[in-house]
């Protein structure tokens, strides 16, 4: 490696190789989830998180996965996998989302929406709308090391779900559609021109597809060019309904044919929602995309892929009926070789001076919220002042957080919470389980010592804010929390002293979604006051496990 690129990959939060990522012994395999079975199958869905939107390109032996991050920072996560079924997560491609200011508050729901990347001439690109800004790119030459800042193509409202294509003669386009919500329109699909460095647009684009009367609510496009014909790839019907619907035409702008090519038809894959078709090495075809699966977000989906006629096939048709059903376990693909099983970063030790990729943050951080201190192998978290006009933990920006990652888990950490000497009080630090509303298990600084309480904030969307419970005293701010997450998202806290004896804590919680994404599991340090210096939360680390 050159000093160059050793520097770059050693800049960022979000720093990593794909070569590394797959060997590295801190690299722990899931306890909870994996998608191989290690006997030349795979089942579904291959990531049990919430990636909306995922997006897939191939380069080489190599496939690169991004997905929607929305308001969470860092965001654009970049995974990487050799056989399509076992990923890790290698790096970010936006560090800090633009416009810096609007983003340093908490933004839920909007922020980046349905990106997708590209391989073009050397460089990889990463297109995504955010409904309320317009239009943004990032580049980079290598996934896992630092990407360029995002450039804004075109401003504007409403402009969603970009896909970029560079055709043969060397034009480029990018498809996209549109929200309802900011643009007062929607189910229709657009193309325009773009400059070939994807710099900025060049037109004001032409409605290619109107989905009203046979897709409603199409979105999220995805531009190919196959023997002659252009395809965009669809979903209609909404996120929890739909299907996968293709587009195909001779010229660019049509008129397209269109054709459903997957429904959930009788399995239990609702959806099935957008996504990106990947051919392998091997030139095997698959397609991926996610499912709506309410608390736990848009976990994403492998699914088998064929050409017939000209148009693609996705799933499988077992009753002929001239479109394919996802299927909930298959062969996996034929990449060539075999690679070991690997597994997003889940759970985090906090020894090195980074941390570890899962984890992100509800807005634009600052330096002042964290310390990664390998000396002492904690993670030290700063108790920020609450904003004013924040009522609760779901408007507050300095929440770390990471996906859940399955069905059933557990989450426990160790801390040790070192409040200001200050004899002002407010001060608290602890475990939380984020959706529209939340759950937390805390320590916090009371008159006369510390208190482990319970605060449960039902619809802390609306500004509604919590009920706390105090659990017991403290002697010491050194504890270990723990959440155990059943089937359905059902949620009970427990404490301990010792790791080795644990008490219930408080009531059980019903996890619920956030917007447009899953429930998150993470950790926070806040204080009411205003000091000259803060109290903080150190946490030894954070561990995933299956049900205790």
């Amino acid at each position: 490696m050159d000093k160059w690129r050793m520097i770059c990959c050693t800049a960022l939060l979000s720093v990593g190789s794909a070569a590394v990522a797959q060997t590295n012994p801190k690299q722990q395999v899931s306890e909870v989830w994996i998608a191989d079975q290690g006997n030349g199958t795979y089942r579904n869905p291959i990531l049990y998180a919430d990636y909306s939107d995922p997006d897939v390109v191939r380069v080489g032996e190599d496939y690169y996965m991004t997905a929607s991050s929305f308001d969470a920072i860092p965001g654009l996560p970049i995974l990487h996998s050799k056989d399509l079924v076992n990923w890790t997560i290698v790096g970010h491609a936006l560090r800090r989302q633009p416009p810096f200011d609007h983003f340093s508050k908490t933004q839920h729901g909007n922020g980046v929406w349905a990106p997708s990347i590209r391989y073009h001439n050397g460089e990889y690109y990463i297109f995504w709308g955010d409904p309320d800004f317009g239009i943004y790119r990032v580049k980079s030459k290598d996934p896992t090391c630092e990407w360029e800042a995002p450039v804004l193509l075109e401003s504007g409202k409403g402009l969603i779900d970009v896909c970029p294509f560079w055709d043969d003669d060397g034009r480029a386009y990018i498809a996209h559609a549109y929200a309802g919500s900011r643009a007062g329109i929607k189910s229709v699909i657009a193309v325009k021109r773009i400059n070939a460095d994807a710099t900025h647009t060049l037109d004001e684009g032409v409605i290619v597809y109107d989905g009203h009367e046979l897709d409603p609510t199409i979105e999220g496009p995805k531009f190919y060019k196959r023997n002659g014909y252009y395809y965009i790839f669809a979903p209609g019907g909404g996120v929890a309904t739909g299907w996968q619907t293709v587009l195909r035409s001779k010229d660019i702008y049509g008129p397209y044919e269109r054709r459903m090519v997957m429904h959930q038809g009788s399995t239990d894959i609702n959806g099935p929602h957008q996504g990106g078709w990947v051919d392998t090495q091997t030139d095997e075809d698959w397609f991926i995309h996610f499912q709506d699966k309410g608390v736990y977000g848009r976990v994403v989906h492998l699914q088998p892929m064929a050409w017939k006629d000209g148009w693609p096939l996705i799933g499988t048709d077992k009753d002929g009926k001239g479109y394919g059903e996802p299927v909930q376990t298959f062969k996996k693909p034929d990449v060539g070789h075999t690679y070991p099983i690997s597994t997003p970063a889940e759970s985090d030790e906090f020894n090195d001076i980074h941390l570890g990729k899962q984890w992100q943050w509800q807005a634009n951080p600052q330096a002042t919220w964290s310390f990664c201190y390998p000396e002492k192998g904690v993670l030290r978290l700063y108790a920020q002042q609450v904003p004013e006009g924040s009522r609760n933990l779901y408007e507050t920006p300095n929440v770390l957080m990471q996906k859940f990652p399955a069905p059933i888990f557990t989450a426990t950490t160790k801390i040790e919470f070192a409040p200001h000497p200050d004899k002002l009080l407010g001060e608290k630090a602890g475990l939380v389980v984020m959706g529209r509303s939340y759950a937390a298990l805390y320590v916090r600084k009371d008159e006369g010592g510390l208190s482990l309480v319970q605060g449960i904030a039902d619809g802390a969307e609306k500004g509604n804010s919590e009920k706390e419970t105090i659990i017991t005293k403290l002697e010491s701010g050194a504890l270990y929390l723990r959440v155990q997450v059943g089937e359905g998202g059902l949620c009970r806290f427990y404490y301990s002293t010792d790791d080795t004896e644990y008490r219930e804590a408080g009531v059980s919680f019903q996890a619920v979604e956030g917007h447009w994404i899953g429930a998150k599991v993470g950790l926070f340090c806040t204080r009411a006051n205003t000091i000259n210096d803060a109290g903080w939360l150190d946490v030894d680390w954070f561990r995933i496990s299956p049900a205790h």
